[in-house]
């Protein structure tokens, strides 16, 4: 742009100013878009507090979802009603009344990008895309749109064989904004409804999810990337260096996404799974591209690499079925009758809540220990993400309150001490030292 130019456009605006900003008109057009703003400041409360008492009277279904815009988008709400009011007075007056329809046409575009970017649920890209939008409509109410893509379009430079302006770069901008914003809410709706639909399998449904997601990624970069003017064929070289890199220095990310990916192909761990990896307990929370989260009894959150779900044993406890069998070790006085005792122990388990009555208990009789009899108590659960101890420790304790009921000893370790008393004269005569490799040795029953 010359210098002729710049003092052209300079004195049009320069005349613009006088002819329609230093006068009567704009200034009482002004004066009414500020009362109009206080108003609407001043009225706000009190529309939200009715509009509020009304839903509850009337209870709407609806009111849970629209409470949240209607608080955004009150105020220009109601201050773009006040000026719609006050712009058709005064052009019915006869009176100018641009000053009163460009903020009545900013105020429209405020109220229904407010209303658009609500529907996301992330903050910072609803606030990014929001400001992008009310930029290009503000400049183009305004008129200031084409001078403005003009100006970006003559800061330009030279990178190799590609001319790049500011204008290039800010159109990639706001439409990578823009793209990603529409990818990731079309991802987000399709994992609602793949989640919804109960003909897929858990693991399937993240699958397909974590596809849906990179392939909408995928091409928002590709139409990024093509509408900048940027020729994709040059990323060929790029690519595969990088392609390089990563099967040197990223191997353990790479082996970790694989092995996400083939653990949700063969669903052989999948959420709502009770797994046991190395000395983690815990039922399967989500899994990840790189991960697997596994949430104990305790509520601690174990992030379990994929790849050591693949290379590690893993004992899933819920993979065909969830019904797994739990053992109890018991022991007896060699007093008790035992087949009176193992019909006892059997019809005790059976009133536990989370014990299965099919198959029914069976308990056991093992072998003749030091000290007692021992049985073996073996028991069924549908339930295993519930915990194993606790329902063990349930059985185990209403063992313990039939066997006093029915007075069946539970012995506990004892030892016979004998004592050999010798003559005086004896060279080891009691109370002289013993060797210690000579003593005698306790005897035990």
């Amino acid at each position: 742009m010359t210098e002729a130019e710049l003092i052209e456009r300079a004195q049009n605006l320069w005349v613009f100013i006088q002819t329609a900003i230093l006068t009567i008109e704009f200034a009482v057009q002004f004066i009414a878009v500020v009362l109009g703003y206080l108003i609407a400041r001043f009225l706000r409360p009190r529309v939200l507090e009715a509009v509020r008492s009304a839903a509850q009277k009337v209870k709407l279904p609806l009111m849970g979802r629209i409470s949240p815009v209607l608080q955004s988008v009150s105020l220009p709400l109601l201050w773009l009603t006040i000026q719609f009011l006050v712009l058709a007075a005064i052009q019915g007056a006869g009176h100018p009344s641009y000053l009163l329809s460009v903020t009545c046409s900013l105020l429209s575009a405020w109220v229904f990008i407010q209303i658009l970017t609500r529907l996301m649920q992330n903050t910072a890209w609803a606030r990014l895309v929001a400001f992008c939008i009310w930029t290009i409509a503000a400049l183009n109410i305004l008129g200031f749109l084409t001078p403005t893509l003009e100006f970006l379009d003559s800061m330009s430079f030279s990178f190799g064989e590609a001319n790049i302006s500011m204008l290039k770069i800010a159109k990639g901008l706001v439409a990578a904004i823009i793209v990603f914003w529409i990818s990731l809410g079309l991802s987000k709706f399709a994992e609602a409804r793949i989640q919804k639909t109960s003909a897929l399998t858990p693991s399937v449904q993240v699958l397909l999810a974590k596809l849906i997601r990179v392939g909408l990624i995928a091409a928002a970069i590709l139409i990024v990337l093509s509408n900048s003017g940027i020729n994709i064929t040059a990323f060929a070289v790029f690519s595969g260096a990088l392609g390089v890199g990563i099967g040197f220095g990223l191997q353990k990310v790479v082996s970790n996404l694989i092995s996400g990916v083939i653990l949700l192909l063969d669903r052989s761990i999948k959420p709502g799974d009770v797994i046991e990896v190395g000395e983690s307990y815990g039922r399967v929370h989500s899994m990840g591209a790189r991960y697997a989260s596994v949430i104990t009894r305790d509520a601690s959150e174990y992030l379990i690499p994929n790849e050591d779900l693949i290379t590690q044993q893993v004992i899933n406890w819920s993979y065909s079925s969830k019904n797994i069998r739990l053992k109890a070790p018991i022991g007896v006085a060699y007093s008790s009758d035992i087949p009176e005792v193992i019909k006892i122990v059997e019809e005790v388990a059976v009133t536990v809540d989370r014990v299965l009555k099919n198959p029914a208990p069976r308990c056991l009789m093992r072998g003749f220990g030091d000290n007692a009899i021992d049985l073996e108590l073996r028991f069924w659960i549908a339930d295993p993400e519930q915990g194993c101890a606790n329902v063990t420790s349930a059985v185990l304790v209403e063992i313990w309150k039939a066997f006093k009921e029915h007075n069946v000893d539970i012995p506990f370790p004892q030892r016979d001490i004998r004592v050999e008393m010798v003559e005086s004269n004896h060279p080891q005569a009691l109370g002289a030292a013993i060797p210690n490799d000579q003593a005698a040795p306790l005897e035990k029953n």
